[in-house]
């Protein structure tokens, strides 16, 4: 099996389980997500916060992983590509820690903006200048 066939399949895979893992990072990536607002949006005066930076990558890490293991063409649509911008913005907040406030915010709308777009939206690609869901 080449590359191309194991890594972009016709037909998306299903890892068993996939539902409720994808309800279970969900809903702790919205938990880590209430927590930063602390953090980023009121000045703490400790670090307790940082707990839910850590909840949000790894709740978002595994979101990943399962897109990426039902359909490599996930990194190729918007919906994908959307997450490396969020990762951008937040590896901004140290070089720029007086914009925390705006780019969480930012983050925040990149967010609810492409998890709510149409599918014409989440599954377009920049690359090819169309909407995708498998590579021909």
């Amino acid at each position: 099996m080449t590359f191309k066939a194991r890594f972009f399949p016709q037909e998306s895979r299903f890892l068993p389980g996939q539902r409720w893992l994808n309800v279970l990072f969900r809903t702790t990536h919205l938990v880590g997500l209430g927590g930063l607002g602390a953090g980023f949006l009121y000045p703490a005066v400790d670090q307790s916060w940082q707990l839910y930076l850590y909840l949000t990558l790894i709740s978002g890490v595994g979101l990943s992983l399962i897109s990426v293991y039902s359909n490599g063409i996930w990194l190729l649509q918007l919906r994908g590509q959307a997450v490396f911008v969020k990762l951008f913005l937040l590896v901004l907040m140290t070089p720029f820690p007086e914009l925390k406030a705006e780019l969480f915010i930012l983050i925040i709308v990149i967010s609810g903006w492409i998890a709510h777009a149409p599918a014409r939206v989440r599954y377009y690609s920049l690359y090819h200048r169309r909407r995708i869901e498998s590579l021909d």
